[in-house]
């Protein structure tokens, strides 16, 4: 499943609310993929469920290149995340932190790992709560609908 952080109603096919978030080595801000189909992922280092996630993740953006996935991590401790990227090789992935949480509470985002599928115009199509196995046919055939 994922890691539990309480339950708040969420909306598909509405908008996506845009974010700016930088953390002083990475700046991330929605609108400029507007066009291009995204994952948007929130994450962190301290979460099991998340951490079983990323390697098919990572495939995942390998064998989609014209989805972008975006990784939000959430974690508080900067030298974990810095560490953790190469490790898991998550280089290939668009990545920030946001330790303030900020732009999950934009999206009422309620477990880590929770991830949303936003179409080219920037609608929100899908919500995946937990762990998802991105290798699976039905995630990417959905995924190439967008």
């Amino acid at each position: 499943m994922g890691c539990n952080r309480g339950s708040h109603p969420f909306l598909l096919n509405q908008p996506s609310p845009d974010f700016t978030v930088a953390d002083g080595t990475s700046r991330v801000h929605l609108a400029d993929y507007r066009g291009k189909t995204v994952l948007l992922n929130f994450w962190a280092t301290w979460c099991g469920p998340c951490v079983q996630e990323v390697p098919s993740l990572v495939e995942f953006q390998r064998l989609n290149p014209n989805v972008t996935v975006i990784a939000i991590s959430v974690d508080e401790d900067e030298d974990a995340y810095r560490s953790f990227i190469p490790r898991y090789h998550m280089q290939s992935l668009v990545t920030v932190r946001d330790p303030s949480e900020h732009v999950a509470s934009l999206f009422h985002t309620d477990m880590w790992p929770e991830t949303y599928a936003i179409d080219k115009n920037g609608t929100i199509r899908r919500k995946f709560v937990g762990a998802t196995d991105w290798s699976d046919p039905s995630v990417a055939d959905f995924m190439r609908k967008l």
